[in-house]
C-alpha cells in the first residue's frame, strides 16, 4: 500500500480560513490571470518568476501525474520564497476551449469563496491562463505539509482484516479514525448547507492536518475546479458527493451518514437518504471499474491517426509545414525527441520504404539459423566457468549548474575501487561542445575510461554534409580523451530521425570513415533500443562497404516488463543478453563483442519520465531493479560494459537535481555504490541452485573470501547459504543482523553475505 507523504513544511498563519486579501489582475508575455497582491514581485521580475514557476522544470517534487500535473515548487515573493503546489491543467480538448472559464480560474475563485465562508483550503496565490489557444492553465496555492491524505486512511481502514483496525493502528497510530469520519461527515454537511457542491469529493482531495490526528477539527478541501455554488443542494446532489468517499465498511458508512444528517445513531438516518447514498455509492464503484475499458476505445481510434501519446503541454508543436517524416521536436524535460507524427502517418512512411524493409527481412531470415544455433550453444555454456566482475558503468551529461557535481559523484560511486567506466553522450546537432570537452578532460585526467555516444536527429539524417562536419569536429576534440565512439542512437525509433536502415548505414559508414583515421579508435553500434534484436541482426548482416563494428552496442531496456527477471516473448534479461551475443558472434559486420550502452527504470516524476506512467516505478523499486539488472547481465560474461542512463536527471537519474548544486542521492545511487564496492575485484564463480524466484550468485575475492549475493524476484523467500554468513549488508550499505545459521530470508532488494574463508 502507498504510504502518505511525511514532508515537514510549516503551515503559515496566512493559510488559515477566512479573510479576503486583495487580488490584482495581470497580463504578461504568454499569460493573463490574477494574483494576490502581496505575492507579486515588482516590475518585470513577476513575469520572469511566473515563466519559471509554470515551467515543469521548476518542479522540486512530483505530487500527482495524471490527466493534470501537480508539482511542488518554490515561489519567489516579496516576503521571500515559499513552498507552493502548482497544478497544470491541459487545455487541448474542444470542451476546454469552449468553456467560458478555465479550470485554473474556477479553482482560484472557488478556493477564495470557501475560505471566505470559513472552510479550510490551501491559500490560493495565483491563476495563470496561457494566451496560446491550446496552452495550459495553472493554479498555484500554498503547500500544506504535515498533513495526511484521507485516501491513505481509507485504504488502511479497508485493508488486512474485517475491522481494518490492524492496518490503521500500524500505519496511523496517532489517528482517531472514528473521530475523523465523524468530522468528515459534519464538514461535508456544513459545506453543502453553505451551498458548495464539490463534485469530486474523494480521499485524494481531503487533507487531515497531522497535529489534529487525535482530535480532528479542520479538513482541508482540495481540487476545486469542478466545484459549483448553488442556493440549495438536493438530497441527490448531497448523496453524489458522499458516495465518492471510499468507505466500504458498513460501520464507517453508518458513522458518516449519522454525522452528516445530524443523527446520534445510524438508525436516525432516513430511508431516502440511506437508499440514495448506497445506490450512488455502488454506482460510483461500478463506473470506476468500467471506466478503464470505456476510456480505451476512443483513445485507440485517436491514436491511430494522431500521436500514440498526447504530448505534455510543455512540448512545442511540430515545425510549420513539416513533412510527416520531419515532425519531431526536442523534449527538454525527458532529454529526448518527441514524435508528433501519428500512427497513420508512420504507416504511410513504412509503406513508402517497403523495399528497404523487405531487404531487412530477407537479410534477417538468412541470418536466423546460425544465430539460433549459436544461441543454444551459449545457453548450454552459461555460468560454466568463472567470470571476472567488471564493467559497471554510468552515462553522463554535463551539469552546467554545478560542473563539479558529476566528477565528485563518480568518485563517490567508485570510492576505494578503480575509476568507473563512463559514457558521455554528445549532441552532434549542437555547435558548442565546450562543456562536454571540459567534462571529458576532467574525467580522463581522473582515470575514467571514456566512451562517447553520438546520437543523430532528423536534421542530421537529412543533411549528410552537416553530419560529417559535426563528426569531424567531435573526432578532433574528443579522441584524445577516449577511444570508443558509439554511432547512432535508438535507430529503430523514428523520433530519433532514422526511418529506414539505409539512412542509418549512411550515417554509420561516413562517421566510421572519419573516426578510423585516428589510430586505436573503436566503433560501436548499431544502438538499437529495447528488445528488438531483429533490427540489430539485420544491420549487422547487411552487405554494405565500410559497415563494420568493433563491438555491438544495445540500449537494452527491459523496463516495460517491470522486473528484469520478467519474460518477453519467452526471454528474460539473461536470455536477451545471450541472444544479443549470438547475433554479434555470427554477424557479417561485427567482431563478436557486446556492450549495453543505456538502461534505466523511469520514475513516477511527471513529464520528466521518458516512457510514460505505465512503466514508471518508485525509487526503491528502481534501486532493486538496477542492482539485479547489473548482476544478471554482467554475470553472463557476455557483455563488457553496462551503462546506466544517467547520473543526474529528473525522472530516471541516480541523483535528483531538484537542488542543482547539491543533488539528492536516490536509493539507486546507494545501491550502485554498494554493488561496486562489495564486488570489486571478484569473479562470479557459480550461480547456486535455489528454487525460483530466489537467486544466489557466489563471487570469490582475490583473498579467497566468498561473497554471496541474493534476492527474490517476487515476494519473500527463504534459502540456504553454503555456510552461515560472517557478515551481511543491504544494498543500501546497512549492516544487517547476522543469521544464526545458513538459512536466510531474501526479498526484492539485493543482499550481500560474506562467508568465512
Amino acid at each position: 500500500m502507498s504510504q502518505p507523504s511525511r514532508d515537514t513544511v510549516r503551515i503559515a498563519a496566512a493559510d488559515r480560513p477566512g479573510g479576503g486579501p486583495e487580488v490584482v489582475p495581470f497580463a504578461v508575455p504568454g499569460f493573463t490571470g490574477s494574483v494576490l497582491s502581496r505575492y507579486r514581485l515588482a516590475g518585470d521580475a513577476f513575469a520572469q518568476e511566473l515563466a519559471r514557476l509554470t515551467d515543469p522544470a521548476a518542479a522540486v517534487k512530483t505530487l500527482h501525474w495524471g490527466r493534470n500535473y501537480l508539482y511542488l515548487a518554490r515561489f519567489a515573493t516579496p516576503e521571500g520564497a515559499i513552498d507552493v503546489v502548482v497544478k497544470q491543467f491541459r487545455r487541448s480538448g474542444w470542451k476546454d476551449r469552449l468553456r467560458r472559464q478555465g479550470k485554473a480560474a474556477r479553482s482560484f475563485e472557488m478556493a477564495r469563496a470557501l475560505r471566505a465562508a470559513g472552510f479550510a483550503t490551501p491559500e490560493p496565490l495565483l491563476l495563470a491562463e496561457s494566451t496560446a489557444p491550446s496552452g495550459p492553465s495553472f493554479y498555484v496555492c500554498r503547500h500544506l505539509a504535515r498533513a495526511i491524505e484521507a485516501r491513505y486512511l481509507f485504504r488502511a481502514a479497508n485493508s488486512t482484516s474485517i475491522s481494518g483496525q490492524e492496518e490503521l493502528d500500524e500505519t496511523f497510530p496517532d489517528v482517531d479514525f472514528p473521530a475523523f469520519v465523524e468530522t468528515l461527515g459534519r464538514t461535508v454537511r456544513r459545506l453543502h448547507d453553505a451551498g458548495f457542491w464539490h463534485r469530486d469529493l474523494s480521499g485524494g482531495n481531503l487533507l487531515l492536518p497531522a497535529d489534529q490526528a487525535r482530535v480532528p477539527r479542520d479538513l482541508y478541501l482540495l481540487d476545486l475546479n469542478r466545484a459549483r455554488r448553488k442556493r440549495r443542494l438536493s438530497v441527490s446532489e448531497r448523496s453524489r458527493d458522499l458516495c465518492r468517499l471510499a468507505l466500504f465498511r458498513p460501520a464507517d458508512q453508518d458513522r458518516l451518514l449519522a454525522a452528516y444528517w445530524g443523527s446520534r445513531t445510524s438508525e436516525g438516518v432516513g430511508a431516502l437518504q440511506r437508499g440514495l447514498y448506497l445506490a450512488y455509492h455502488h454506482g460510483f464503484l461500478w463506473k470506476n471499474r468500467a471506466k478503464p475499458a470505456l476510456r480505451s476505445v476512443l483513445p485507440r481510434l485517436r491514436n491511430f491517426a494522431g500521436p500514440s501519446r498526447r504530448p505534455h503541454p510543455h512540448i512545442p508543436p511540430p515545425p510549420a509545414g513539416a513533412a510527416a517524416r520531419d515532425q519531431v521536436v526536442w523534449d527538454v524535460l525527458s532529454d529526448q525527441p518527441h514524435q508528433h507524427a501519428g500512427r497513420l502517418a508512420k504507416l504511410g512512411i513504412r509503406l513508402a520504404d517497403a523495399r528497404s524493409h523487405a531487404e531487412e527481412t530477407w537479410v534477417l531470415a538468412g541470418a536466423l539459423p546460425k544465430i539460433w544455433t549459436r544461441y543454444r550453444q551459449l545457453q548450454a555454456d552459461l555460468h560454466a566457468r568463472a567470470v571476472p566482475w567488471e564493467g559497471v558503468g554510468v552515462a553522463v551529461r554535463p551539469h552546467p549548474e554545478a560542473p563539479e557535481v558529476v566528477p565528485r559523484a563518480l568518485a563517490e560511486l567508485g570510492e576505494g575501487t578503480r575509476p568507473l567506466p563512463v559514457l558521455l553522450r554528445l549532441h552532434p546537432w549542437e555547435t558548442d561542445h565546450t562543456a562536454e570537452e571540459e567534462l571529458a578532460r576532467d574525467l580522463a585526467s581522473r582515470g575514467h575510461e571514456l566512451t562517447f555516444a553520438l546520437p543523430q536527429n532528423r536534421d542530421l539524417a537529412r543533411d549528410p554534409a552537416r553530419w560529417r562536419a559535426a563528426i569531424e569536429e567531435i573526432a578532433e576534440r574528443f579522441s584524445p580523451y577516449g577511444r570508443r565512439f558509439e554511432i547512432g542512437h535508438a535507430i529503430n525509433r523514428s523520433k530519433w530521425g532514422v526511418w529506414n536502415l539505409g539512412e542509418y548505414v549512411e550515417l554509420a559508414t561516413s562517421a566510421a570513415e572519419i573516426l578510423r583515421r585516428r589510430e586505436g579508435i573503436e566503433i560501436l553500434g548499431p544502438a538499437v533500443i529495447d528488445f528488438e534484436h531483429h533490427v540489430t541482426a539485420a544491420v549487422l548482416n547487411l552487405k554494405r562497404p565500410g559497415l563494420s563494428f568493433d563491438a555491438v552496442s544495445s540500449l537494452l531496456y527491459v523496463d516495460r516488463r517491470g522486473a528484469p527477471e520478467n519474460r518477453q516473448a519467452g526471454f528474460d534479461t539473461v536470455d536477451k543478453v545471450v541472444l544479443l551475443r549470438a547475433i554479434a558472434e555470427t554477424a557479417r559486420n561485427a567482431a563478436g563483442r557486446c556492450i549495453i550502452t543505456e538502461v534505466n527504470w523511469p520514475l513516477s516524476e511527471g513529464p520528466h519520465s521518458p516512457a510514460g506512467r505505465a512503466v514508471a516505478v518508485g525509487e526503491e523499486e528502481q534501486a532493486d531493479y538496477l542492482a539485479r539488472y547489473y548482476l544478471l547481465t554482467l554475470g553472463t560474461g557476455l557483455v563488457e560494459r553496462v551503462y546506466w542512463w544517467q547520473l543526474v536527471a529528473k525522472g530516471y537519474g541516480l541523483m535528483d537535481p531538484a537542488d542543482p548544486k547539491r543533488p539528492r542521492r536516490r536509493p539507486s545511487f546507494h545501491a550502485l555504490k554498494t554493488l561496486v564496492r562489495e564486488l570489486d575485484g571478484t569473479s562470479l564463480e557459480a550461480v547456486l541452485p535455489v528454487p525460483e524466484p530466489a537467486r544466489l550468485y557466489l563471487f570469490r575475492r582475490p583473498d579467497g573470501m566468498a561473497v554471496v549475493v541474493g534476492w527474490s524476484a517476487k515476494g519473500s523467500t527463504t534459502v540456504m547459504l553454503p555456510h552461515p554468513p560472517a557478515g551481511m549488508c543491504s544494498q543500501h550499505d546497512e549492516d544487517l543482523t547476522l543469521a544464526a545459521g545458513p538459512r536466510v530470508e531474501l526479498g526484492s532488494a539485493v543482499r550481500y553475505f560474506t562467508l568465512p574463508g
